[in-house]
């Protein structure tokens, strides 16, 4: 044999031709010790080569969460209220997680977000980046996405895409009603919504630099927080008070 390897493996139903070159000199034969070292070597490379191949085609797609809401999807909790979970023994072990050993807010390692809110300036606006706190009403609150970033983290083993969109005040009989299913002037938030969604997943590399477009992106699912202004709303659900008030809805 010479100090070239060649070995098929069978991946899947692919076939991979992997070329092993050894320098462990020219075995002879009934050399034992050379003998051993080149299986060694040859054993190695092998086991090397397939892990690698398993890994690369196993690859988790990007997991993408659409999240949507008013203004409690929006976020006003302050992180100077962190400290609070810390009485509660049920919530510790949560608090532990939304910060780093430096106490400051954790940063998530393989979460993105891309959020469009409305800004004090009354504009619409896009932040994205890295999962940790500010990513909510203003520059030092949080909304749901930060915990539920964090959780979803220890769910899935690979990359994890947040799309957030929340404005305050509105609601799903109109302002997030499909325009297809409802009069004329309905749908505007909506609209926004999905015409956000598909922006960044045109190009989520944009978002997430570590975007593998061979891995793909999986739409995971839909988080809406909540309903308030369609609970409160009694001009629009009249029968909103008794039992089934909003079945036709």
């Amino acid at each position: 044999m010479d100090n070239a390897g060649i070995r098929s493996l069978n991946c899947g139903s692919q076939d991979y031709i992997t070329h092993l070159v050894i320098s462990c000199g020219n075995p002879r034969y009934g050399d034992t010790h050379h003998q051993r070292i080149f299986l060694m070597k040859s054993t190695l490379l092998h086991s090397l080569s397939v892990v690698a191949l398993a890994t690369l085609s196993h690859a988790e797609p990007l997991k993408v969460y659409i999240l949507a809401g008013q203004s409690n999807m929006q976020g006003y909790a302050s992180i100077t209220t962190f400290d609070y979970l810390a009485k509660d023994p049920k919530t510790a072990p949560l608090l532990a997680e939304m910060r780093g050993k430096d106490g400051k807010p954790t940063v998530c390692e393989r979460v993105w977000i891309s959020s469009l809110a409305r800004d004090r300036s009354g504009a619409d606006a896009v932040k994205e980046g890295k999962l940790t706190a500010g990513f909510g009403a203003r520059e030092d609150t949080i909304g749901p996405e930060f915990t539920f970033g964090i959780t979803m983290e220890k769910t899935h083993k690979g990359p994890i895409l947040l799309v957030k969109t929340a404005w305050g005040g509105k609601n799903l009989h109109t302002d997030f009603r499909p325009p297809s299913a409802s009069s004329e002037g309905a749908g505007t938030y909506y609209i926004k919504m999905v015409d956000h969604v598909k922006k960044v997943l045109a190009d989520p590399k944009k978002t997430v630099p570590d975007y593998n477009a061979k891995d793909g992106y999986e739409l995971a699912g839909f988080v809406w927080f909540q309903g308030w202004n369609d609970l409160a709303d009694k001009n629009f659900y009249k029968q909103r008070g008794k039992s089934g008030g909003y079945d036709k809805y």
